[in-house]
């Protein structure tokens, strides 16, 4: 076995505003495998670290996972416990593999790999200024999206409740399902208040209304909340086991909202979910403006997990955030993802 290493910057069509920033680059690694055992193949997949976020974005990235492709060449095959701290790395060598070993890239054998169904996904407005997140949302509803995301927490807080405002003078919960996001933006003395005003307009559910490592005011809020609760960035960096199962058991969330690359690769997110069914909390996958390699990878792993006729909306809809974007037989339509299997 032989992995090779290529880095690649990406540039966004419009500037990304997330809790950690505006993107205008996206840089990720590609970890190219190829085996004696598939003669002529060759397998790619995309390890796409988030600077200040992801648990393993560091000054030495590229070292890191090149000493960590050495150990798997000598290996011959992907050892998970070494990579648990290292979730973007493991994302992209398993994505890697499964190319390799499926010499395709339909990764799993799903109604979704076999082109017959699609995945939908909710719209994101991004974070901006009043004025250009009230323009993304029109042109969201304008797609016809019927579950839509809001990122707040960016700016004032009465000009994104007019956001929220303006979908439902327009349209019910039954027309327009609404998501919001804060990433961290409330405080325990304040957050109660915004999600009390918050609950007045049908909302679906928050995602990290307070910054992550405050377990027990997180787990007070689960139970005082009005509305559902979501944890994201919260699960960043617990990738043992235990550490999974306390933070559930602690904090009871009513959702958890999972990334590849942010969350433990494939395996962890399936570790995370099946701790998660077993304890009635529900989930959802997203991706992490990886480029297409990353989504077409993520949006098999959907289908695989959750299976035929998925109809909640998941977080899959970045593939168009690039003006240099790779290549991969995927596509949108009528706010789903699919894969084209023959082209």
């Amino acid at each position: 076995m032989k992995i090779d290493i290529a880095p690649r910057t990406f540039h966004f069509k419009q500037p990304a505003g997330t809790s950690r920033g505006i993107y205008t680059t996206r840089k990720s690694w590609f970890v190219t495998i190829t085996s004696d055992k598939y003669p002529g193949r060759k397998g790619i997949g995309e390890c796409a670290p988030l600077p200040d976020l992801s648990c393993d974005a560091r000054p030495d990235y590229e070292k890191t996972l090149r000493a960590i492709c050495n150990i798997t060449e000598s290996k011959g095959e992907i050892d998970y416990q070494m990579l648990r701290p290292y979730p973007s790395m493991l994302f992209g060598l398993e994505t890697a593999m499964l190319n390799l070993e499926r010499g395709s890239d339909m990764l799993f054998d799903t109604p979704f790999g076999n082109g017959d169904e699609g995945i939908p996904f909710n719209g994101l407005v991004w974070m901006g200024n009043f004025d250009e997140m009230l323009s993304r949302l029109h042109e969201k509803i304008k797609q016809g999206f019927k579950c839509v995301k809001l990122k707040i927490g960016a700016i004032d807080f009465n000009k994104e409740m007019e956001l929220v405002k303006e979908i439902r003078r327009n349209f019910t919960k039954e027309q327009i399902e609404l998501r919001v996001d804060a990433n961290g933006g409330f405080t325990p003395n304040n957050v109660l208040y915004h999600l009390e005003t918050l609950a007045k307009y049908d909302i679906h559910s928050i995602e990290q209304p307070i910054r992550q490592h405050q377990w027990k005011q997180m787990a007070e809020l689960c139970k005082e909340s009005p509305l559902p609760i979501a944890l994201d960035e919260e699960l960043i960096g617990v990738n043992i086991k235990a550490m999974k199962e306390e933070l559930l058991d602690t904090i009871k969330p009513h959702y958890i909202v999972l990334k590849p690359s942010l969350h433990g690769g494939m395996q962890g997110i399936r570790e995370w979910i099946d701790m998660a069914n077993s304890r009635n909390i529900k989930s959802w996958i997203t991706s992490a403006l990886e480029s297409n390699v990353g989504l077409n990878a993520i949006a098999h792993l959907t289908a695989d997990i959750y299976g035929s006729g998925i109809t909640f909306p998941q977080g899959l809809g970045t593939g168009q955030l690039f003006t240099d974007n790779i290549d991969m037989p995927i596509k949108i339509k009528d706010n789903a993802i699919w894969f084209l299997k023959n082209s």
